[in-house]
């Protein structure tokens, strides 16, 4: 008997589980849905983490105007670092991030807070946009949003790509993954009181880091698209790109009559800003597989424990018995282990578990997501490799999943937010039809169809004359 036979209902149906809620989440999702300019909780927030990276020492030189040396011989040692990297893959070294593809997987949905508010930071400078000292920071944030071009909007292709992994479900995170989001959507509210901060933390984050160069060759050879990564890589770059502007842009800032040097802690302060949280090596750093299988069943243990049928049973307790009590998860997979259900170390489709969750006629059809079975299939695979590897060196752009283009070819119903959107435009005058596309280009509302919309349309304004 299978030990699948249990399912009750019509159809095994992915099960779904409400993230548990920590500070920094909470206060993240606060901060996006209620994006108040001022706002006292991202204000108290803010305070504590600048309070925290007092301590911390900062790599930035002393003197501002030494920022564009600074920031070219990073470049220059992160280029040379990725050429040391590529010329081992050459020479036979295997992946350093991502050794099979679900840890890849993992380090998508984990990085998913931080990279869906990309560019939050700047939001508060949108209404300071006729300032040239400003300009450039507003320019950074509408190509962030891809002026409004769904191709080039840096949240919707984040979405885009965990939905063409089936990542896009909303399984726990550990709360330390929401920080980093939740300070950039903390600054993003407090530009008119932090600007200095919100300068100095958009330096950091601007620069061309060795990880993102190595995360897109490696996606790509994992048959995951890249482009989102590979579009930071080249609208970062130091010469022209966003790198180049952060650091015009603290120059610009610099006071003529005031306290410069005070301005310049505080720019160096908003740096630091970028150390706290959890980045991007620290969780693929972190990634355990064992540990998240085991976590991923503990998940479904909570929902599965009685809607197996008795009629199997493996060492004489039926999986119901086996998945009654938390922290048994381990002892069942042990146990399917000796009696032949599981192989280790072998190809998965030579597992008898494996086929009731994956393939044609799969029991169990439905009731992992597509990422919870690259990880059941991963550590059941272990050492074990398919025959035939590809090579890496072998540029393969996925192609995008459909989007409307620019000016939108959505009909009826898809198109109703956009067209009310520019309705409601008609009827306000000049300010209040500045404040309302500043509204919609908020982090939680750009990447919408009204938000995209609003984006293209603020974009135009400011390129009239003035």
């Amino acid at each position: 008997m299978s030990i699948a036979s249990f399912i009750d209902t019509p159809a095994a149906q992915r099960i779904s589980f409400v993230p548990a809620t920590g500070p920094w989440q909470s206060l993240y999702r606060q901060l996006l849905d209620e994006p108040e300019p001022g706002h006292p909780q991202a204000r108290e927030f803010l305070q504590e983490c600048l309070q925290e990276v007092e301590q911390l020492p900062c790599e930035l030189p002393v003197s501002p105007y030494e920022l564009a040396d600074w920031s070219l011989r990073q470049h220059q040692r992160v280029t040379a670092d990725y050429a040391s990297y590529l010329e081992g893959r050459r020479s036979g070294e295997g992946r350093r991030f991502f050794p099979r593809k679900g840890h890849a997987l993992h380090f998508l949905r984990a990085v998913a807070p931080t990279k869906l508010v990309d560019g939050a930071w700047l939001y508060g400078t949108l209404p300071h946009w006729r300032d040239h000292r400003v300009y450039p920071l507003v320019r950074t944030y509408l190509e962030e949003l891809g002026d409004g071009v769904p191709q080039q909007n840096h949240v919707l292709l984040y979405r885009q790509l965990l939905a063409s992994q089936g990542c896009e479900d909303a399984l726990e995170l550990e709360d330390v993954l929401y920080r980093q989001g939740a300070i950039q959507l903390a600054l993003g509210l407090l530009v008119e009181e932090f600007l200095p901060e919100v300068i100095g933390y958009n330096l950091g984050y601007e620069q061309l880091p060795l990880h993102l160069l190595i995360s897109a060759f490696e996606l790509n050879e994992l048959d995951i698209d890249p482009y989102y990564f590979q579009l930071h890589v080249t609208i970062d770059n130091g010469s022209s790109g966003h790198a180049a502007k952060a650091v015009q842009s603290v120059l610009d800032n610099l006071p003529r009559v005031g306290d410069a040097q005070a301005y310049y802690q505080r720019v160096m302060r908003g740096y630091l800003l970028n150390d706290l949280g959890m980045g991007s090596t620290a969780v693929i750093d972190s990634f355990d597989l064992e540990q998240q299988v085991l976590q991923m069943l503990e998940r479904k243990r909570k929902v599965a424990s009685q809607v197996h049928s008795d009629y199997c049973r493996i060492e004489g307790r039926t999986v119901n018995q086996w998945l009654g009590s938390s922290g048994d998860v381990a002892g069942f997979l042990e146990a399917l282990q000796r009696n032949g259900w599981i192989r280790r170390d072998k190809d998965p489709a030579d597992s008898r578990f494996w086929r009731l969750v994956q393939g044609q006629g799969a029991a169990m059809f439905g009731v992992f997501s597509p990422y919870e079975r690259q990880l059941l299939h991963d550590w059941i695979a272990g050492d074990w490799q398919p025959a035939e590897q590809r090579t890496p060196f072998r540029a393969r752009r996925m192609s995008q999943a459909a989007m409307p283009p620019e000016g939108g070819t959505q009909h009826g119903e898809l198109d109703r937010e956009r067209r009310e959107m520019l309705s409601q435009l008609q009827g306000l005058d000049a300010y209040r039809r500045e404040c309302r596309l500043i509204e919609l280009q908020s982090p939680a509302q750009h990447w919408s169809s009204a938000g995209l919309a609003a984006t293209r349309t603020f974009t135009a304004l400011m390129r009239q004359p003035r």
